[in-house]
């Protein structure tokens, strides 16, 4: 699919130059190649703190009272 996307001469010009170093003579697949990598990057980010909150509320009062007496001694060493 085409579209518009703003670029700063900058920009445009080290793309240019990524293209002709992988002997393209555009840059759509070094943008289509980051836009996945950036997407993947996202969902991957996504899922971690799915992961992170689907684990709020599992320790008992004691478990995380434990928890962060033993945070608080490491926090203690660091320096």
């Amino acid at each position: 699919m085409r579209t518009t996307v703003e670029l700063t001469d900058a920009q445009r010009a080290k793309l240019l130059e990524l293209a002709a170093e992988r002997g393209e003579k555009g840059f759509s697949r070094i943008v289509q190649e980051a836009i996945e990598a950036y997407l993947r990057d996202r969902l991957a980010h996504r899922d971690r703190v799915a992961a992170a909150r689907a684990v709020l509320g599992t320790l008992s009062g004691a478990e995380a009272d434990a928890m962060e007496a033993s945070v608080a001694r490491l926090r203690g060493h660091w320096r």
